[in-house]
């Protein structure tokens, strides 16, 4: 069985659907209610203990 038959055979199967469910799930994750806080406390990070230097 070739590399390509084994990718087939798991694209064909249900394990597709899964990866498009997990994909999906971490690329809204960052955009739910809950999370605004937590992102601008990530994007402004990077500033933290700078200074006028």
């Amino acid at each position: 069985m070739s590399f390509y038959d084994t990718l087939r055979h798991f694209a064909d199967s249900y394990w597709l659907a899964g990866m498009i469910v997990v994909f999906l799930v971490l690329c809204l994750w960052p955009f739910r209610p809950g999370a605004q806080s937590r992102n601008n406390a990530a994007a402004n990070s990077i500033f933290e203990d700078a200074g006028d230097e």
